[in-house]
């Protein structure tokens, strides 16, 4: 409970919006842990959070998407392939190839709103050379709006997100990690 208590304390200064940032940023291009959990504390900790949060998500989560797309569209040969095998596989990174080739701009929906990994699909989109502009429309409006109603519906319950956070913490932190890992089961069926 100090653990918790602790965290939602430091998550209020707002500075915590720059930690969101970079956690979004790097999110994008490598990290496999939903943005939703770097928001969450510092709204349930405090509400009028809310708006900076988000928009510190959006930003950090299009800008790491805009250096994803370059690692495609550049880097591929060198720091694109070593992401991939780092954090994925080939063959995965080929089936994404597949699928972007096939349904593109619904895919850049699809990974932009859900859990599947979107690190993958930006790298792809510009290995592909996808139109840039197009690819960051679409991924600013879709996961914007993605963190939009997150930070909603936590600005909203905040109170019964607080109480939410501070008695089941752990067994939230664990539904967080079992959300990522069912965005990369979806990639992995896809």
């Amino acid at each position: 409970m100090k653990f918790v208590d602790s965290l939602l304390k430091k998550s209020e200064h707002p500075a915590f919006s720059w930690v969101v940032f970079i956690m979004t940023f790097f999110e994008s291009i490598f990290l496999f842990i939903p943005p939703e959990v770097f928001m969450t504390p510092a709204i349930v900790a405090n509400k009028k959070r809310a708006i900076p949060v988000t928009i510190a998500a959006a930003l950090g989560s299009l800008i790491g998407g805009a250096v994803a797309y370059m690692i495609g569209y550049w880097l591929f040969d060198s720091v694109g392939v070593w992401l991939i095998n780092t954090f994925s596989t080939m063959d995965k990174f080929q089936i994404a190839q597949q699928l972007f080739i096939k349904h593109g701009i619904f895919i850049i929906f699809i990974t932009a709103f859900t859990p599947v990994p979107y690190k993958l699909m930006a790298i792809c989109a510009g290995f592909l050379g996808f139109p840039a502009l197009v690819f960051l429309g679409v991924s600013a409006v879709f996961r914007t709006a993605r963190f939009a109603i997150v930070g909603f519906l936590l600005w909203r319950f905040q109170e019964k997100a607080n109480t939410m956070v501070k008695k089941y913490f752990w067994p939230l932190t664990i539904f967080a990690i079992a959300f990522a890992a069912a965005g990369i089961g979806i990639m992995l069926l896809i």
